[in-house]
């Protein structure tokens, strides 16, 4: 069947003729060099073969390199964003601790100026609502708190404890709206008496309209209530108007920054104004 449909076809045996011809030449023809030419062929042909499979396996062999190389530098990558994440956190730790070393240095250095008997005490909490304007101590009454005692830091007047408990104490904020101390204008000696708003500033009542008042002024502590000792950093007049009935309207802003407050002194010595003939309550 195979050699019947072969001899059908003509042209395709006049082909493999021609072919076997021309390889039969090829075989006993040499070339300049004295090579057959079926041979420098058939060599040229398998080299050719050869340098493709060489390229495609150095491109395969280049791709996989590159693969390796670049899930290397892809793990590379990964740990060098932990390194400097590690270093991140370390660097945030490290100002912070520094940040509260400064701050017990400054609570150290008042303890010293002030002469009082004081502990140093942390904010531990704050009130959620803005309409009391507390915070939490982790201080209480086995450290000797009280019902009253006044609470201050480095910037100045903090607030007063109103809830003391066995190892903590709450302190009402001088800017709550039910706060108030005996102020001072330091530079004329004008007294009145500062209140908490409730907004986070202080106002000061019972100032006369004739008193010698100016924004700029520094407001301290008079000690008249009994809370407070006296000569401690309220805050600075920011504001002042005529007020009816004879006295100045004057707003106060507070020397502490209540928002970033951490460490307070809690003055255990009850004022002057408070103490007996011989010192004693």
């Amino acid at each position: 069947m195979a050699l019947a449909d072969i001899r059908q076809r003509p042209g395709v045996l006049l082909g493999a003729a021609i072919l076997m011809h021309v390889v039969l030449i090829s075989a006993q023809v040499n070339t300049a060099s004295g090579l057959p030419v079926l041979q420098v062929i058939t060599f040229g042909s398998f080299a050719e073969v050869q340098r493709g499979t060489m390229a495609m396996v150095d491109g395969v062999r280049n791709l996989w390199s590159g693969y390796v190389a670049l899930k290397d530098a892809h793990r590379e990558n990964d740990a060098l964003k932990h390194e400097l994440q590690t270093l991140q956190v370390r660097l945030q730790e490290e100002r912070a601790e520094a940040q509260r070393t400064d701050n017990l240095r400054q609570l150290l250095e008042l303890r010293e100026r002030a002469h009082l008997d004081t502990t140093a005490a942390e904010v531990i909490a704050a009130a959620a609502s803005p309409e009391f304007r507390t915070v939490t101590i982790d201080k209480g009454t086995s450290e000797g708190l009280k019902t009253d005692m006044a609470v201050i830091s480095p910037a100045g007047v903090v607030g007063r404890v109103i809830l003391p408990s066995g190892r903590a104490a709450k302190v009402q904020l001088l800017i709550d709206r039910n706060a108030a101390a005996g102020g001072l204008i330091e530079r004329t000696r004008v007294q009145g008496v500062v209140e908490g708003v409730g907004d986070g500033s202080l106002r000061m009542d019972y100032v006369p309209a004739t008193a010698d008042v100016k924004p700029g002024d520094l407001v301290v502590t008079s000690g008249i209530d009994g809370i407070y000792p006296k000569g401690f950093v309220i805050g600075t007049i920011e504001q002042v108007d005529r007020g009816s009935g004879g006295y100045h309207l004057i707003t106060v802003r507070p020397a502490v920054d209540f928002t970033r407050l951490e460490e307070v002194l809690v003055v255990r010595t009850p004022p002057a104004s408070r103490e007996g003939p011989e010192g004693k309550p």
